[in-house]
């Protein structure tokens, strides 16, 4: 899908992702983030009990977002984005404080789980775009020891993400393998995002 182009355009981000703001910001997009208001797990809980996919759930949750901020922004451009971890059909979220960290790193370790990174665009109050990416990470069998180090170090900084790990920020030292968009595991399929931007007039070609 095609637009016309609209040079300097501004890209509204609904999210409160630091991570994402950077990463989009690093490539010269311009943009203001405003964070969806969406009840997150009221929405995951609803559409596990019918037996959703994962995929689905951060599909709709990235739709929700930007649909919520796209009714301030009634002739914006507004990209919402969500990301879930599933590991054996068990849907993670983001751990409440250090402790879930803890016990949702240890559950993780020595297994093989996956990231989806849902992207969805609206424009003119209408969803025009959407894209999900998708990592495969093994966490290698670390001691607890090392666990504890490991938290000590980041604290609070890891209860922002849903794996808690920042890949980018020592978090590689937990992984024996990552296959897929590393920007996904980041929390936005950023390639994808880009080149659509371009047919909107939000970056150059």
């Amino acid at each position: 899908m095609t637009g016309p182009a609209t040079p300097g355009r501004e890209l509204v981000l609904a999210s409160g992702s630091a991570a994402r703001a950077a990463m989009l910001r690093a490539c010269g997009v311009p943009l203001r983030a405003q964070p969806a208001r969406v009840d997150e797990a009221a929405v995951k809980a609803a559409m596990l009990a019918e037996d959703a996919p994962a995929r689905d759930i951060a599909d709709t949750l990235a739709e929700l977002k930007a649909q919520r901020v796209a009714q301030k922004h009634p002739d914006g451009l507004v990209l919402g984005a969500d990301q879930v971890l599933v590991q054996g059909g068990t849907l993670y979220d983001k751990p409440a404080d250090l402790d879930a960290a803890r016990a949702q790193l240890q559950a993780l370790r020595g297994k093989a789980h996956e990231l989806l990174s849902a992207a969805v665009v609206y424009e003119a109050g209408r969803p025009v775009w959407r894209h999900i990416g998708r990592a495969q990470l093994v966490m290698r069998e670390f001691s607890d020891a090392f666990l504890d180090a490991y938290l000590d170090r980041h604290g609070d900084d890891l209860l922002a993400t849903v794996g808690c790990y920042k890949l980018e920020a020592g978090g590689a030292c937990l992984f024996s393998r990552v296959q897929g968009d590393y920007f996904s595991v980041l929390g936005l399929p950023l390639l994808e995002v880009l080149q659509f931007l371009r047919t909107r007039g939000v970056m150059q070609e």
